[in-house]
């Protein structure tokens, strides 16, 4: 699953495919380089940023004076990247990575044929309802709290068992709720609300979440764990160098068992994957 971020605040490329056509000529070059799904996104989830939404987790808070991306502005920003996309190379699969359910469903209207919802279908009460309807493909992932409180989260004694207890809650609700099970894909969600710490372990036992017999993704691209296990001199690598430890990651991810991995280095996950599925295979 090949990434493109339409937005100005990507800690990943900081807005280098805002515009439209250069997105389009992304998404095309993660394609030729061995993507099967393309991943579109017009909102910034990264640490500190505001989100809007409901339900269990409630409503943003406006902290700081800061306001989160309108879903006007989501939308202006990914429909005509996704329409592009599909008819330019009207076999790809398009995935859109998004916690609003109208946005959802005007993007698959556009020919997107996931959602990826980093909020596990919580925040907009009306996503599980409408991916029901939809009858899309859904991914379902694992977030602690909000990307605005992340830094005081509790400590969680054992972030596998939690990842995994919520996980299957969320997968039996949005069953519950009229989503196919045949249509969910879970992602424990390396990285949101997970400290540096904690996300090892969870890669470290990966295979673990197996047990909830659901397909897995796997997203550690350029995460800041990664960043942390490269440090030299005391200094975290930045985003620009974590390009041989994603891999790296990702190469365990699949050894791990992992479905899907969420990248965006695609032609180097690409061939990772290649030996890797020799191996486990």
């Amino acid at each position: 699953m090949g990434v493109v971020n339409v937005t100005p605040d990507s800690f990943s490329n900081g807005g280098k495919y805002l515009e439209r056509d250069a997105a389009v000529a992304q998404g095309l070059r993660l394609l030729a380089d061995g993507a099967e799904i393309i991943d579109v996104g017009g909102v910034s989830t990264r640490p500190g940023v505001l989100v809007e939404g409901s339900g269990e987790s409630g409503a943003g808070s406006g902290k700081s004076g800061k306001k989160s991306v309108s879903e006007q502005e989501e939308l202006d920003r990914i429909l005509p990247v996704i329409s592009e996309l599909k008819r330019k190379q009207p076999e790809a699969v398009i995935s859109v990575d998004t916690y609003r359910a109208n946005v959802a469903r005007a993007a698959v209207s556009a020919g997107a044929e996931v959602v990826n919802d980093v909020s596990g279908f919580r925040w907009d009460p009306q996503m599980k309802r409408t991916l029901a309807e939809l009858k899309c493909g859904g991914v379902l992932m694992h977030m602690r709290g909000r990307p605005e409180e992340w830094r005081s989260l509790p400590p969680a004694s054992d972030i596998v068992t939690l990842v995994k207890r919520e996980l299957r809650e969320w997968a039996d609700t949005a069953m519950l709720a009229g989503i196919k099970r045949e249509r969910l894909v879970l992602d424990p969600g390396f990285g949101f609300g997970k400290n540096f710490e904690q996300n090892y372990p969870l890669l470290k036992r990966f295979d673990e979440i197996h047990q909830l017999r659901f397909p897995l993704l796997a997203g550690v691209s350029r995460k800041s764990f990664i960043g942390r296990a490269l440090a030299r001199h005391g200094k975290d690598a930045p985003v620009t160098d974590r390009s041989f430890g994603t891999v790296a990651g990702e190469t365990v991810a699949i050894l791990k068992g992992a479905h899907i991995i969420r990248t965006h280095d695609v032609r180097a996950c690409a061939d990772a994957a290649l030996i890797a599925d020799v191996v486990v295979s």
